[in-house]
């Protein structure tokens, strides 16, 4: 676990370590790169990973004092980013500093966040627009909607934030589109789709494919999250359960819920689930939903493939089985 320290002349706030330099006294906070975090951007983004690790201490240093911001407590973070949970100095406001990768994925966050404005997502108070760090709301990170053991009810909860996210149009410039992302799907799928050692996954895969292309012509504008599923909805005091961490484009409502039949995976209740999360989308045709889903399943399929998988995963065909015998 890589550490580094922030220094300030100043006193010695929130938990500081003080030690004396010549005349002055500096105030030392210790912040700690999970391991974890390193070994996800070594494994997911090579070099541009091990550039952004070996960045990162600087990068929060400078941001720690170019915002004002006194960290207040340990170190967190995700497959993409490292979260520092912190205090504005100058008011007392509890936020998180989020440092991450610049990606197609993370680049339109800061203005999917601005857009949505605090409605069923996490607010955006500040951010850097060369390096995508972002200062965030602080909410409990530690009551996530997956600890909800009520299945019905965190679906229901998803749902109803997933219906105020999508009926948001998506800003014109600035995001991926999924008529891009649907083109480029059915470009590559008859030659990655062969590699697969089933011919019953291949078969799935060429059938989740077609049902893109019936549906490709209308992508759809509404701003989407893209992975909103019961890990990335946390409490909070202003709402009960609010966002986190999109990956935004713009496009069809229906893209939205395959991370809600993935993620808490469950094979009795892909059906329901499905059936619940559509029918919160209003103004929705229910069989768009069924095709951008199969997309979904296609577009992780794709990946893992890509990867070096010769076998999809069960639960993608679990997923892929339900809604084609629909």
């Amino acid at each position: 676990m890589g550490v580094f320290v922030h220094r300030r002349r100043l006193g010695c706030p929130g938990g500081r370590v003080l030690l004396r330099r010549g005349s002055y006294a500096v105030a030392v906070t210790v912040i700690r790169i999970p391991d974890e975090l390193v070994a996800s951007q070594l494994r997911y983004n090579g070099e541009a990973g091990r550039a952004f690790v070996e960045v990162l201490p600087g990068r929060a240093a400078e941001f720690l004092e170019r915002w004002g911001l006194r960290v207040t407590g340990p170190s967190m973070y995700g497959v993409a980013s490292l979260v520092l949970p912190v205090v504005r100095v100058a008011d007392g406001t509890r936020a998180v500093l989020k440092l991450q990768l610049v990606d197609a994925e993370t680049e339109g966050e800061w203005l999917a966040l601005r857009t949505w404005a605090g409605d069923g997502v996490v607010r955006l108070l500040d951010r850097d627009a060369d390096t995508g760090t972002l200062l965030l709301e602080r909410l409990d990170e530690g009551r996530h909607l997956s600890a909800v053991a009520d299945d019905r009810e965190a679906v229901r909860i998803l749902a109803e934030l997933l219906a105020r996210l999508s009926a948001v149009p998506a800003p014109v410039g600035g995001l991926r589109r999924l008529g891009d992302m649907a083109e480029a799907m059915l470009d590559a799928a008859p030659g990655l789709v062969g590699r697969l050692a089933d011919e019953g996954e291949r078969a799935l895969l060429r059938d989740c494919a077609a049902a893109v292309r019936e549906v490709a012509g209308e992508p759809g504008d509404r701003l989407l999250h893209w992975d909103l599923h019961y890990g990335n909805v946390l409490a909070a005091e202003r709402e009960p359960w609010l966002a986190i961490d999109p990956k935004p484009l713009a496009g069809d409502p229906g893209f939205e819920l395959y991370p809600a039949l993935w993620n808490r995976f469950d094979p009795d209740a892909v059906r329901w689930r499905f059936d619940a999360l559509a029918e919160a989308l209003v103004g929705t045709d229910r069989e768009r939903a069924r095709a951008w889903t199969l997309g979904r399943v296609l577009q992780n399929g794709l990946w893992d493939v890509r990867g070096g998988a010769v076998r999809l995963r069960q639960e993608q065909v679990s997923i892929a089985r339900n809604l084609l015998a629909r």
